[in-house]
């Protein structure tokens, strides 16, 4: 196998990032949850390898579509690195705002635990995930922003390899986490009232990001 062109800091920024969003209540984290509640850890494990294929999918198609753009018009990192920026400040400002609507709701009592999701089987989870994925918009930005994250044009077919399946394992490894955590409607209930402040860290986090595209920016300038 020939060596990667990358330093092994480029794929773990990207993974980090991803893991972050992955990680964080939305609608394919809810989709687990509702799943290992209602139809057991079977069908749960079944959602967390569809979710990492459908990673997978959105990996090649976005990191190998943006290469090629970036061979033909060069000028395009900036401006991929300008919206990359923008839609981390927008993630940040929605997650903060979860963080805040969630320990408002807390201190009123309500956290409730996702709807359970009854009988399916694993092949069943496996393509509910999967079609949930890849119809997500929230999958569409945060791999617009991986794109900036990740450097694509200094990629070769190693390195988009490598991103690839880190992508898939990170995915696929928080679900089954999730799936396996997350059997009971008890601890459903639990993580329902840690995701304020789940939400919170990753806002900050997203912020964080923000900042440092933001300074490679402003070297351009």
């Amino acid at each position: 196998m020939p060596a990667t062109l990358l330093p092994p800091a480029a794929f773990l920024a990207a993974w980090a990032f991803l893991a972050m969003n992955v990680l964080t209540p939305g609608p394919n984290v809810l989709n687990t949850i509702a799943l290992a509640i209602g139809s057991g850890r079977r069908a749960a494990l079944g959602a967390a390898l569809g979710t990492g294929l459908s990673i997978t999918l959105w990996c090649l198609g976005m990191v190998l579509g943006v290469a090629a753009l970036l061979v033909t018009v060069p000028a395009t990192r900036l401006v991929m690195t300008l919206v990359a920026t923008g839609l981390l400040i927008w993630f940040a400002s929605r997650y903060l705002r979860r963080a805040a609507s969630g320990l408002v709701a807390r201190r009123r009592g309500q956290a409730p635990a996702p709807e359970a999701k009854r009988g399916l089987s694993a092949r069943a989870g496996m393509l509910r995930a999967m079609s949930i994925m890849l119809m997500n918009p929230k999958a569409l930005t945060t791999w617009l922003t991986m794109t900036a994250v990740f450097p694509v044009d200094r990629a070769g077919p190693w390195d988009v390899a490598i991103l690839c399946v880190g992508a898939c394992l990170v995915a696929g490894a928080i679900h089954a986490v999730y799936a396996v955590a997350f059997s009971t409607p008890a601890a459903g209930r639990a993580f329902m009232r840690a995701a304020p402040w789940i939400n919170l860290g990753v806002g900050l986090f997203f912020a964080g990001f923000a900042a440092t595209l933001a300074g490679t920016l402003l070297r351009h300038i």
